[in-house]
This record gives structure tokens, C-alpha cells and sequence, in this order.
């Protein structure tokens, strides 16, 4: 998905992300599986949608795992400057409002511009917690407006 034109002119406040934190859980342990949630469509993630993601699965591993028991990755990072151009209703609007002239738009949020099979979040773990982990992933995907696969990066062999 290509980015679109931005003049960055005209943007006098960029909005903050909501995103607290991109690396949770033990971060020193080097772990023998890595299991990662891939988009299936190219798509915009807002920052919203990434960090309500984040605390699901990062809740859902911290109960179940423990604090030393995996680390969770947050991969992209909302870059993309989204604007809205809000139209006025009610009485007397069209005196008020421009219509398109001119209509660049105020910014309202960020989004991450993710491409087809693009990897989110990466969980590092041991086997013991690998059906965790994949129902930590699937959690996060809900919180997501486009379908995602889960994908076994690292210790296929160790699950079978």
C-alpha cells in the first residue's frame, strides 16, 4: 500500500500515538519458539487498533506466562498522518462550510501503512506456552478491520 501525499506545510500538530509500549515481557532470555500475527490484505492500522492489541495479548500472556515466560514485539510503528475534513450540518451550514475547497483536512490520528503478510507482533516464548501464545495472537486479531493468519517463525520442529 503506497503512502499518501502528505504536505507537511500545512500540519501544524501532529497527533501522539497511544501506543505505551513496542517490547513487554523478558526481554535479556533468548527463547526456542517465535510465533507472529501476519496481515492478509494491505490495510491501515490505527494506533488505537495496535495498542488495544497490545494490551489484550500482552494481558492474556502475562496471566499465563508469567512476566519471564515470553517476550512480545509490536512491529510497525503508525507513521502515517491521517486528516479529516469535517463537513458542518444544521441550519445555515452552507453559509459556514467550503464544501471541498480547499479541504486538506485538520489531523486526527496515525496509522501504520502494513502490506500483505506483513508480521504485527512477534511472541517469543518456550513450548510449553505455544497454544498461549497462538491464543494471545488471536485475541489481538480481533481487535484488527482486516483478517490475519498466525505463523510459526522460529521451532516448527519443536511443536510437533
Amino acid at each position: 500500500m503506497t503512502r499518501a501525499y502528505t504536505r507537511k506545510d500545512y500540519i501544524r500538530k501532529i497527533p501522539g500515538s497511544r501506543i505505551v509500549q513496542y517490547d513487554m515481557g523478558n526481554l535479556s532470555a533468548e527463547f526456542p519458539l517465535t510465533v507472529s500475527l501476519a496481515v492478509k490484505k494491505p490495510t491501515q492500522l490505527s494506533h488505537n487498533a495496535l495498542e488495544a492489541a497490545r494490551i489484550a495479548s500482552n494481558k492474556y500472556m502475562q496471566r499465563r506466562a508469567g512476566r519471564m515466560g515470553y517476550h512480545l514485539k509490536i512491529r510497525v510503528y503508525p507513521h502515517h498522518i491521517v486528516r479529516e475534513n469535517p463537513m458542518a450540518t444544521g441550519a445555515g451550514a452552507d453559509r459556514v462550510q467550503d464544501g471541498m475547497r480547499k479541504a486538506f483536512g485538520k489531523p486526527v490520528s496515525s496509522v501504520a501503512i502494513v502490506d500483505a503478510g506483513q508480521k504485527i507482533i512477534t511472541i517469543h516464548t518456550n513450548k510449553r506456552y505455544f497454544k498461549d501464545a497462538k491464543m494471545a495472537l488471536k485475541r489481538a486479531a480481533m481487535k484488527f478491520p482486516v483478517p490475519c493468519r498466525i505463523v510459526v517463525d522460529k521451532g516448527e520442529e519443536l511443536i510437533k
